[in-house]
């Protein structure tokens, strides 16, 4: 089954048993009769198991290309799962160009907890292997980085985790399966935000996990189970809902991404742009041998230079809408300083390139051309 058609049938039944409704109902349930104790029809309780849930975890571990997915109540609650695998005195190796909250559930959560965390430059294999010693468990990247538009070769990441016996995990929210599936290129681990693109509009809070292996699976299922960090029926139907889309939203999302990064970079209040589709980005080959397309995520400084510049270009949009997230329909602008990277250090998340004159778009689906022409404007055109 080629992708596209994975979106809307991949891992679900043709139709529902009961009535034979062709979308999966809602079950708006916490329990489920039982013939006697313990026999039933696949559900108990639905922290353990609801089949609005089964679907879309069905549905996500056919378009990763894994085995067992699991869903959780954000991607901070995936994530957190995760580092639920390690015990105190574990050491965790990842990108220093890092989502903020992901750094702060590293830092002032699971660093009391005695797990350690380095943050490194992840595109420079040498200091990988500088990093690992016989503690570390688990390497965490993101690519493409939030919001640096870095990218990491998850292949040659992998090779070298594997060498050591490491779990590899990827945050794969910013380019979806549709752009890339890291099981595929060796990781052990996929997290999504579902809040982003996967729902795609903007009204849903949810995180998943997808696997192949299935050890690994039993033990995050566990997880999931015992710490109850579930999503409701109404949102996984959401989620479903979006997946159903997810490949012709993609697709705009890109084209679109495209004629944003482009426009930028040829704007002359406009100083650097970051987007893996430029044939000078540091990481574009990477980028073109592992992901379909380059993605709707830009992120860009004025020539200005300053926190007041910035801010003033985003009071200044009218059809990008200043706000948190990323990933909808319509196109959002942020200011990662003091918004998403808020938690972390002014001077850690300068070293990455996160400085107070950084934009960071979400390119939607709107056309393109008036996205340009807002951009534009609030440029001072």
């Amino acid at each position: 089954m080629k992708f596209n058609t994975k979106t809307i049938h991949g891992g679900q039944k043709e139709v529902d048993p009961a009535y034979n409704s062709v979308m999966p109902p809602i079950y708006q349930t916490t329990t489920y009769k039982q013939v006697s104790p313990g026999e039933h029809k696949g559900f108990a309780y639905s922290r353990s198991g609801n089949p609005t849930r089964a679907v879309l975890e069905q549905s996500m571990a056919s378009l990763e290309n894994g085995t067992h997915a699991m869903a959780f109540g954000s991607g901070l609650a995936a994530i957190d799962a995760v580092l639920k695998l390690l015990i105190p005195g574990d050491e965790v190796i990842t990108t220093s160009d890092l989502y903020g909250g992901t750094y702060r559930l590293f830092t002032r959560i699971y660093a009391h907890f005695g797990i350690k965390f380095h943050f490194i430059d992840l595109d420079q294999l040498a200091e990988l292997n500088q990093f690992i010693n016989p503690n570390t468990k688990l390497v965490w990247i993101e690519t493409p980085t939030n919001p640096m538009m870095n990218i990491i070769d998850i292949e040659a990441v992998s090779k070298i985790s594997k060498k050591h016996q490491l779990l590899l995990a990827v945050d794969n929210t910013f380019a979806t399966p549709y752009l890339q599936q890291p099981l595929d290129l060796g990781a052990d681990i996929v997290m999504h935000s579902a809040t982003k693109y996967l729902g795609g509009h903007s009204d849903v809070v949810m995180g998943t996990l997808v696997v192949k292996d299935q050890e690994l699976a039993r033990r995050l299922y566990f997880i999931q189970n015992a710490s109850g960090a579930i999503p409701g029926p109404q949102d996984c139907f959401l989620v479903l809902r979006g997946i159903k889309t997810l490949h012709v939203r993609m697709q705009r999302h890109c084209e679109n991404g495209r004629a944003v990064a482009m426009a930028l970079r040829n704007h002359p209040q406009v100083d650097k742009v970051y987007w893996p589709g430029f044939s000078d980005h540091p990481h574009h080959e990477v980028a073109k041998k592992q992901m379909k397309d380059f993605g709707g995520m830009v992120s860009f400084t004025t020539v200005e230079g300053t926190q007041e510049s910035a801010l003033k270009m985003l009071k200044s949009l009218k059809i990008f809408s200043l706000a948190e997230s990323l990933g909808g329909i319509e196109s959002l602008a942020g200011h990662p300083a003091t918004m998403t990277h808020a938690s972390i250090p002014k001077e850690e998340r300068e070293r990455t390139g996160v400085v107070d004159a950084l934009i960071r778009l979400s390119v939607g689906i709107e056309d393109d051309q008036d996205l340009v022409n807002d951009l534009h404007q609030a440029l001072g055109d």
